[in-house]
Parts: C-alpha cells; sequence; structure tokens
C-alpha cells in the first residue's frame, strides 16, 4: 500500500499523477456501482433482517445499548470494511483511492466555517420546504396523500432515531456520541467520498462525481423531508474531499454535523428536536430572507475558497 499518508502540500498536479498510474482490475464506474449495491444489501437489507433475529419486532423494548453495539457493528462491517476490501482488491492503492492524506489546520478550518454558513441555510430551507408542502396538501389531494405515506415513513425513521439519542447517564450520552458522530462519520466517508466517489472522479468530471455520490448518500438514510439537505451536505463533504484530497476533512465535517444534532437533541428533547412544526404565514417572509441570505453568504465563500485555496495548503 503506496502512498497511504501523502503530505499536506501535494499538489493537484501530483494528485492527478498518482490517479494515472492506478491499474484497477475493472471499469472505475462499475467498481462504485458494486460497492453501492453490495454494501446497500449488507447494511440496509442483511443489517435489518440480522436486527430483527436477534433483538425481535419489539424494538422499543431491546437493550437500547445492545442495539447501539449492533449499530456500531454495522456500520464498521458493512459499510467501512467492504469500502477498504474493495479499494484493495480493485485499485491495489488504498491510500490513493480512499484519500489517506493529513490536511493542515487552515484547510479543516476553512472547512468548518462553510459547514458553520451552511447549517442555518439548510436549517431555513428546510422551514421553507415544510411550509409549502403543509400548504399544498391542504389544496391538492395527490400531495396529501403523498404526504401521509411520507409522515408515517419520517416517523419511523424519527422514532428509532429518538430511541438511540435517549440518555439517563453522562457515560450513556458519551457512548450515543460515539455511536451516532464518531463511527458514521468514519465509515460513511470512507465509503461514500472515499471509495465511491474517487471511483467516479476516475471516470467522470470531478463535479458529476461529487453530485451522483451526493444523491446516493441521500438515498441511504431513507429520510424524505431531509433529502435534499442531506445531497446539499454530501456535495459539500464531497467538495471538501475533493479539494483538498484528504478523507479526514469530510470525516471532521460529518462529525460535527452528527453532533450538533446530537447536542440539540440533549437541549431541545425529542418533541421539538425532531419534528418540523408548520410555520405561519406570518414567518415564512422572515425564512425566505434567511434563506437567500446564507445562500449567497455560503456561495460567495465557496468561489473565494476555491480561488485561494493553493494558499491554505502552502
Amino acid at each position: 500500500m503506496n502512498n497511504n499518508f501523502q503530505k499536506p502540500e501535494d499538489s493537484d498536479e501530483e494528485r492527478d499523477f498518482n490517479d494515472n498510474h492506478l491499474s484497477p482490475t475493472m471499469s472505475p464506474i462499475a467498481a462504485a456501482f458494486i460497492g453501492l449495491v453490495f454494501v446497500f444489501i449488507l447494511y440496509q437489507i442483511a443489517g435489518s433482517l440480522l436486527t430483527l433475529l436477534i433483538f425481535g419486532f419489539d424494538l422499543e423494548s431491546a437493550n437500547m445499548n445492545a442495539m447501539r453495539l449492533m449499530t456500531i457493528a454495522g456500520q464498521v462491517l458493512f459499510i467501512l470494511l467492504p469500502a477498504l476490501i474493495f479499494a484493495k482488491l480493485i485499485y491495489e492503492d488504498v491510500g490513493t483511492i480512499i484519500r489517506f492524506k493529513l490536511p493542515n489546520w487552515k484547510e479543516i478550518l476553512a472547512f468548518v466555517i462553510g459547514l458553520a454558513l451552511l447549517s442555518p441555510l439548510l436549517q431555513s430551507y428546510l422551514y421553507i420546504q415544510t411550509y409549502i408542502i403543509d400548504e399544498l396538501a391542504k389544496h391538492v389531494s395527490i400531495v396529501h396523500s403523498i404526504k401521509e405515506v411520507l409522515d408515517s415513513l419520517d416517523k419511523l425513521v424519527t422514532e428509532t432515531y429518538s430511541e438511540l439519542l435517549r440518555a439517563d447517564s453522562i457515560f450513556e450520552g458519551s457512548f450515543i456520541i460515539i455511536v451516532v458522530a464518531v463511527v458514521p462519520a468514519i465509515c460513511e466517508e470512507v465509503f461514500f467520498r472515499g471509495y465511491v466517489q474517487k471511483s467516479f472522479e476516475l471516470s467522470i468530471k470531478p463535479v458529476w462525481a461529487i453530485i451522483l455520490t451526493a444523491l446516493f448518500f441521500a438515498m441511504y438514510h431513507f429520510n424524505p423531508y431531509g433529502l435534499v439537505a442531506l445531497i446539499a451536505l454530501g456535495i459539500f463533504f464531497g467538495f471538501a474531499a475533493y479539494k483538498s484530497g484528504s478523507i479526514f476533512i469530510p470525516m471532521i465535517l460529518h462529525f460535527l454535523n452528527n453532533l450538533l444534532a446530537v447536542v440539540m437533541f440533549f437541549v431541545l428533547g425529542v418533541d421539538e428536536f425532531m419534528q418540523v412544526e408548520s410555520i405561519d404565514p406570518s414567518e415564512i417572509g422572515i425564512n425566505i430572507i434567511l434563506f437567500i441570505f446564507f445562500l449567497v453568504l455560503f456561495l460567495g465563500y465557496i468561489l473565494v475558497l476555491r480561488k485561494q485555496y493553493h494558499k491554505l495548503k502552502n
């Protein structure tokens, strides 16, 4: 395994040189889709069946710490391990494919600031989305029917998630952070922004590789109302991975995003955190203004970051 930890000052030319010296045993596009299908079957289908076999259908009465350990095992065995195995078997150079490169602190800080701008942007978007869907459901019957189905799916997702987040002690709260923030940040980023996105990058333009990976990343989470927000996060994580050449930056961003969700749950509680309430018509205007403000601010920041990024590396 060569060049597993490249120096932070590696240039785009050096990265392209490393990519050109890869000798995959199959088409990178095929490798990406095989990995996506394999992990989907393992994690979403086999993992769910295994959970039901161990804990039964009454998950609410199951030992929650055992469920959390099961979640960690599923992430490691069914997402992280396949990514590393496929990278080794198909590309040989795991370090280049997964992007095992150490960034400098300026690169990390630059993308953390970007996440700080993106988070309120997505929050305002979710409020607007909820308002629009509610208004359409009141006047269009087919939208109302679709909303009922999505509400049922969303309720199932949020109930399961809320059970994982409940803590009765500091120790249990720390364990939850490991389960919900640390482990997914490592496993999902190695698979999506490492193996999958890098495979796409070897065959199509980076921008399409980033977007395509973000779409699959969002769909894997089965969160109907959070789909657009997850795509946006996936695109930002993918941009960070590509621009920095390091998997560790999207890992940090993913961890911080999930950590914020856990902290907000602890502070607000299940009723306030797990549901986005309908917005009063008098409040929609301020949310639209906030959305436009943070959108312009975020896009402006990304443009500046792209142009000035070489200075961060140096």
